[in-house]
């Protein structure tokens, strides 16, 4: 019984991170708006964080890490005092290095080996399955959110209010899944791979019951660039399995297979014959470039898009979008946001912001994809590859998610703890708290 008293103690400095996604599971009463208590439990983790570094007197950061994780707040800075309601834009600064700087920066402190990176993928696995069981289940018994008339839309505990909530959590789970299970033979535990196989085929499920066309996008192609990367051999046997589930379950018992069907149809009439959903982005993404092309270098300010949009936004946008089912009654949710994060940085932060957020996002790309080809090639020389996987597929879904959505919602921490993963592992030079004195190089 040695090992169970020693594995609090080990898995102690994880915890913070793993209450954040536990948290996620909590329904949030506010709907899509306000703090929620994965919010409250990220601000503990950065709390816990920064007083472990304090009592190390050691300088965390080394110089590409404190330019990915300095550039955003100078940016970001300039456009809070930039807008036009100095209350507003304050509250869009402290909700962007939230998800952006403070988080991801924590969790790159708080990781000191691949046991704590693996700790928390398991961890937005399996708040994926939780997640994506109640899902399920709301298709099969028609209480999700409304779609096409029918409460079948699968959202899990996030409401019809965040119907993309759920896809995010799922997707992030699948993504992690397959990266473990990608994991290339020796340095990790016997049963990871075929466990991890298992899960991820299994989330396939809820993420298609989503009808979520931007998360099945962004998955399925960062799916496909992992079974790339992993080899020819690990693709060839996860494709089989993943075809195999897929007919099982759409052809074998006729899950949603109509409107499944409809929906990924409706993929590629975006620009032939787009539904009103699609119509209503277009317009708010040319709204989005008009107010960058007003102020091209700081933007109308954090937390502007809203007050700009109808002066810049054509007749043909509609009132909001329509939600209900999953225990909330018919409303219409205004449209707040174009739904393209880069278009939205663009426009309330102009070039500035974007150079500095989608600049540090490449910056954490190109570092990541350089570390994750050796550890492919060369297995148990550095970091393990399944971290790499994980983290590069977590950073990669984001930013294609990315050109089709923004920030916003209960499930937002999301986006900060998949940047942290990523941080990670793409910026090793980084002192981990309790880590080796920073004299020594910190990293693991």
């Amino acid at each position: 019984m040695e090992w169970a008293r020693a594995l609090p103690r080990g898995l102690a400095p994880v915890l913070p991170a793993v209450a954040v996604l536990a948290l996620l599971c909590v329904p949030h009463a506010g709907g899509g708006e306000g703090a929620t208590a994965a919010d409250a439990a990220s601000a503990v983790l950065v709390l816990f964080v920064a007083v472990r570094v304090l009592r190390a007197r050691a300088r965390p950061l080394n110089r590409t890490a404190a330019l990915v994780f300095g550039a955003p707040v100078l940016a970001l800075t300039a456009a809070a005092f930039g807008a036009a309601d100095p209350a507003t834009g304050i509250a869009g600064l402290g909700r962007y290095l939230q998800i952006f700087v403070l988080v991801p920066l924590a969790l790159l402190l708080l990781l000191r080996e691949a046991r704590d990176f693996r700790v928390l993928a398991w961890a937005l696995v399996g708040l994926a399955l939780v997640q994506g069981a109640l899902g399920v289940v709301q298709f099969a018994t028609g209480t999700g959110a409304s779609y096409m008339g029918s409460d079948i839309r699968a959202v899990g505990t996030f409401g019809a209010g965040d119907v993309m909530g759920m896809a995010t959590v799922v997707a992030y789970g699948l993504i992690a899944a397959a990266g473990l299970a990608l994991a290339p033979p020796g340095g990790v535990h016997r049963l990871q791979r075929p466990v991890a196989l298992g899960c991820a085929l299994a989330l396939t499920v809820p993420l298609a019951l989503s009808f979520s066309r931007g998360a099945w996008i962004a998955t399925g192609a960062v799916l496909g660039l992992q079974l790339l990367a992993a080899g020819p051999r690990r693709a060839l046997r996860v494709l089989a399995a993943g075809t195999a589930a897929g007919i099982v379950l759409v052809g074998g018992f006729g899950v949603g297979s109509a409107m499944l069907q409809e929906r990924v149809t409706s993929i590629t009439q975006v620009t032939a014959a787009p539904d009103r959903s699609v119509s209503d982005r277009y317009t708010m993404w040319a709204a989005a470039a008009g107010m960058w092309r007003e102020h091209p270098v700081t933007g109308v300010g954090l937390k502007g898009f809203p007050a700009h949009r109808d002066s810049h936004a054509s007749l043909g946008l509609s009132a909001g979008s329509d939600t209900a089912g999953a225990g909330q009654a018919f409303r219409v949710q205004p449209l707040l946001s174009p739904h393209n994060m880069y278009l939205l940085v663009l426009g309330e932060q102009g070039l500035l912001g974007l150079l500095a957020l989608a600049g540090g996002w490449a910056a954490l790309a190109v570092c990541a994809l350089r570390r994750l080809a050796p550890a492919l090639r060369r297995p148990g020389t550095g970091r393990p590859a399944d971290c790499g996987l994980v983290a590069c597929g977590l950073l990669g879904w984001q930013l294609v998610d990315f050109a089709y959505a923004d920030i916003g919602g209960p499930a937002t921490v999301m986006t900060a703890i998949g940047l942290g993963l990523a941080a990670w592992w793409a910026l090793p030079g980084t002192s981990r708290t309790g880590s080796v004195p920073a004299a020594r190089g910190g990293a693991r």
